[in-house]
């Protein structure tokens, strides 16, 4: 029986844990940062791991 293939809009922003947890950049850092004050832009820098159960769904699409 042939692989699966995985679903490529997932492997593009999500990165997998050693664990099986899913990381991901955050949202909210494309434009506009006038808006937002230093602290949440520091904040938004780097990645975050994402909510499990989205993780759960995400994580079959590999």
């Amino acid at each position: 029986m042939p692989k699966t293939k995985s679903n490529r809009a997932i492997a593009k922003r999500f990165k997998k844990t050693a664990k099986g947890g899913l990381k991901s950049a955050n949202a909210y850092t494309s434009h506009r940062f006038h808006g937002k004050t230093k602290k949440q832009r520091r904040n938004l820098r780097g990645t975050s791991m994402v909510n499990d159960t989205i993780a759960k769904n995400y994580g079959k699409m590999f």
